[in-house]
């Protein structure tokens, strides 16, 4: 009852109450258990952001829970400051994206301080690379897990997509310094070129050193331009991730330059006129697209605070890895286009019925998302 009372007056002075990090698109729902989620996110603006945000606000619509988001441009001190700031507004659970290792071991003590749940999305924190912040993970009561990509996997696949297609010399941009995921993707990319020369010693490939972008279409921009500069051969562009808009910034760099369909571009983020790219040359080839991490955190998260999930102790906790999807024609984006854009790829009543899932059924349901999958639910 006291933290129920605690959370009504945090809500309605959280707009003075956060400064510099508003609460950006807060929804409040009528509630019969009166539960709150947090969201802290990069961007709940930009490509991807606005359509993790749309499912997020779709399934605390359909389950009747109060959703609150802070924006926090993936800056280390404002990653941390966005979980403070959610858990002093009274939140019963929070889901994160970005969160570096480095920031996780901060938003866990505070979380565990609060009492309130944390779930990562797009992310997993690493057990070889941080295994001090992976047992503070393990040792927590409140931090539940992660939904997150094979991205080893997918950046393996997306080099060999570019040297199956005859591409070279392989600029990459990245988005952030020790980013995990970043660095899994790169371990991909890395390991496609090294396998690639070992068996074509007369015909050798290479990738650069990466130039970071942050999150910004200008910093994308100067990213594309910095790496072509340094490269003039360069035949192909790897844009690691970022949210969309270094992506929007290198393909708009490139064809000012008149390279348009010269340079093989390829990248995690999905963007909204992605079939006219795909068709005039701007992009080669994408990976991701379904923006689902979130719902599956959301909804683990959602069970945590009603009681139905209970982390084993001293376990890291719940883990899904979503299986990605790749589309290189503008035929494989018309089929995303309508099941994942146009059309939701879960209906309220499937979240509803989700939600009541073991976590074993919620794994199997998530492992099982595809274009084809969302086919076979919605086409009749």
């Amino acid at each position: 009852m006291k933290k129920r009372m605690k959370k009504f007056v945090a809500l309605a002075a959280t707009t003075a109450m956060i400064g510099s990090l508003p609460v950006v698109g807060a929804t409040t729902v009528s509630a019969a258990d009166d539960i709150t989620i947090g969201v802290s996110i990069w961007s709940s603006t930009d490509v991807l952001g606005s359509q993790c945000k749309k499912i997020i606000d779709k399934a605390a619509e359909a389950l009747g829970v109060n959703v609150m988001y802070v924006d926090q441009g993936h800056v280390s001190e404002q990653v941390t400051s966005s979980v403070e700031q959610l858990c002093a507004a009274g939140c019963d659970g929070i889901i994160i994206c970005n969160s570096a290792d480095s920031e996780m071991t901060s938003a866990i003590q505070t979380c565990d301080a609060n009492g309130v749940y944390l779930t990562q999305f797009f992310r997993i924190i690493s057990e070889e690379n941080s295994p001090e912040v992976y047992q503070t993970a393990c040792n927590s009561q409140y931090y539940l897990g992660a939904v997150h990509e094979d991205e080893v996997t997918n950046g393996y696949t997306l080099v060999n997509l570019l040297l199956e297609n005859g591409d070279r010399n392989i600029g990459l941009e990245a988005w952030t310094v020790g980013d995990a995921t970043f660095q899994q993707r790169w371990e991909g990319y890395k390991q496609a070129v090294d396998e690639w020369n070992e068996a074509n010693p007369d015909d050798q490939a290479t990738i650069t050193e990466p130039v970071y972008a942050n999150t910004s279409s200008e910093e994308g921009a100067a990213a594309a331009l910095s790496l072509y500069n340094s490269n003039p051969d360069m035949d192909a562009l790897i844009v690691a991730g970022g949210g969309g808009d270094p992506l929007v910034g290198s393909i708009g760099a490139l064809a000012n330059e008149g390279l348009t369909g010269k340079i093989d571009v390829v990248s995690t983020d999905f963007l909204d006129d992605l079939a006219e790219q795909l068709e005039t040359g701007g992009m080669f080839a994408e990976s991701g697209g379904h923006f689902c991490d979130p719902l599956y955190a959301f909804l683990i998260t959602y069970n945590a605070v009603q009681g139905n999930y209970v982390k084993e102790e001293g376990s890291f906790g719940y883990e899904i890895l979503f299986p990605y999807l790749y589309v290189s024609s503008s035929e494989d984006y018309a089929n995303y286009e309508q099941y994942f854009v146009e059309d939701d790829p879960y209906t309220d009543e499937e979240i509803v019925e989700m939600a009541g899932y073991s976590f074993e059924d919620l794994n199997k349901a998530a492992t099982s998302l595809s274009i084809e999958d969302v086919i076979s639910r919605h086409s009749n």
